[in-house]
């Protein structure tokens, strides 16, 4: 790492990426993810936003317990039941942050909150002091700075400092601001607040493309640190991508004079984590970690490659942990090298996960000449991390019947509740058979709202990985299931997404 200034990487996947239309993740899933991210290194974890519900509660506490080394930080509003919630959340962690925000904007203020600047300066100061009194680590957010008056908010970021917080950040809520005019933004309001004892930070969205300029800008102007998520997941078009961040500050150390303390040879393996377990695939030309990031095509590229590699590579493919080859492990592998491989796609699990892995391991051998990287991380998801804990219906049987001269037929058992239930649906396909047959046992009816699948690796036999997402009222819900046998992949990922309706279900208290 060279010299310079260090810039603190504030990670909100597990919050702002989450809100994410589509993205349902589970305690489980939230923690694994906070897991890799520790090992990322990032200084800041936001684990979510406790007050919004039980279950946003559940893994902030989840992951403050677990997650030791980062700071945990639970997002709240400006009023006590959120303040207080966070830091009931953040109970048990080691290094526990509330992050109060409210809005600043002319037009929020107004429409949003119906207040005015002396009511909004009241909340602030209430606000940071109550979250002060419950930890030392206070972070406070101008919601839609990049729209506010430079004037309010010197104002509001003082008096927010003089409250206690220690973190001042300074947001591109809507992705509105260009970058040289919001890196001169930020630098007035740094310059005008005049507070040495203070972090600033940017957390800019991605609506006009610009979230990852504009916080390189805004480091330039001074900010250290930068609120980012794997892959550029979020609302809208999503948040800065922290990949690109890291990546853009390590390769121009020279032009930013300063770095991060992030490891980089673990971008690929978390960004394929957070794509899987998300269900969000990153495009193959996403800068950094896509497929396409470091292939060469073209004859002129593929001779100056031949003959230097940095003709064409501003950063090799080992700086950020991008696979050379895919290593494929059989049935005469051991314990030792299924685990290490683990470890080194990115996933981290108890040595009874493990135990139970390496079990379905080889028994996915028996059927199977060699298991590529695909087939582990599918039936990890599928079988180990992806799976709801309390499960209402588990599938028992099925059989499918499919020809050229009728209706495909599909007959489907599922246990639920001591009991075994048995129903049979023609369709106008195998999976809509299947399906047409689950909602007869089923005492309510979903709506498919997506469906795909694909292949865990080229080989002819590879496995089916199935990715569904079901609506319910106002619930969504996302399952995915694997196994070398499609229909069967494509029926667990549809009961996945049902057992997953119920736990939202229960939490938010809608009846099923």
């Amino acid at each position: 790492m060279d010299g310079g200034s260090i810039v603190r990487v504030f990670d909100t996947t597990l919050r702002d990426g989450e809100q994410a239309a589509r993205i349902n993740l589970n305690t489980g899933e939230k923690v694994q993810i906070a897991r890799h991210l520790e090992r990322l290194r990032v200084d800041v974890i936001e684990a979510g936003f406790p007050a919004a519900s039980p279950g946003d509660f559940d893994a902030v506490r989840q992951v403050a317990a677990e997650v030791r080394t980062p700071v945990i930080a639970g997002l709240a509003r400006t009023t006590e039941p959120d303040i207080t919630a966070a830091g009931e959340a953040l109970r048990g962690a080691a290094r526990p942050r509330i992050h109060t925000f409210i809005a600043t904007s002319a037009i929020h203020m107004e429409y949003k909150l119906k207040m005015n600047p002396k009511e909004v300066l009241r909340e602030v100061e209430s606000a940071v002091r109550l979250a002060r009194g419950i930890t030392d680590d206070v972070e406070f957010s101008a919601e839609d700075a990049s729209r506010s008056d430079i004037g309010f908010l010197v104002e509001v970021y003082s008096l927010a400092a003089d409250c206690g917080a220690m973190t001042l950040n300074i947001p591109d809520t809507v992705g509105y601001a260009m970058p040289n005019e919001f890196g001169e933004f930020c630098g007035n309001i740094i310059k005008k607040v005049a507070r040495d004892d203070v972090i600033w930070s940017v957390h800019c969205h991605n609506d006009l493309g610009l979230s990852v300029a504009n916080t390189l800008a805004a480091v330039k102007s001074g900010a250290r640190q930068v609120e980012c998520t794997i892959n550029g997941l979020g609302e809208r078009a999503g948040n800065a991508s922290m990949e690109e961040i890291v990546m853009s500050l390590r390769t121009r150390s020279d032009h930013f004079g300063a770095d991060t303390r992030i490891d980089t040879t673990r971008f690929y393996s978390v960004s394929r984590l957070v794509s899987n377990l998300t269900g969000v695939m990153v495009q193959p030309n996403k800068a950094v970690v896509g497929v396409n990031a470091f292939a060469h095509e073209a004859g002129i590229h593929q001779h100056g490659m031949l003959c230097n590699r940095a003709t064409y590579e501003i950063m090799t493919p080992e700086s950020v942990g991008s696979p050379g080859t895919d290593l494929h492990l059989g049935k005469h592998s051991g314990r030792h090298a299924f685990g290490e491989r683990i470890e080194q796609l990115g996933y981290q699990l108890t040595v009874e996960q493990l135990a139970e892995a390496f079990e379905y391991f080889k028994t996915l051998c028996d059927k199977k000449k060699e298991v590529s990287d695909g087939d582990i991380e599918a039936f990890l998801l599928d079988r180990i991390i992806h799976a709801t804990p309390e499960r209402q219906y588990e599938l028992r049987d099925y059989a499918v019947t499919v020809g050229s001269g009728g209706k495909p037929t599909a007959s489907i058992t599922l246990s639920h509740k001591d009991q075994e239930l048995t129903e049979a649906a023609v369709g106008n396909g195998p999976v809509d058979a299947s399906y047409k047959a689950i909602l007869k046992i089923l005492s309510f009816k979903p709506e498919l709202t997506e469906f795909r699948i694909r292949a865990t690796s080229e080989q002819a036999d590879a496995q089916g990985e199935a990715h569904v997402i079901l609506r319910y009222k106002d619930i969504r819900a996302q399952g995915r299931g694997a196994s070398t046998d499609i229909i069967e992949a494509t029926i667990r990922a549809y009961l996945e997404a049902v057992n997953r309706l119920y736990t939202t279900a229960a939490a938010r208290e809608v009846t099923i």
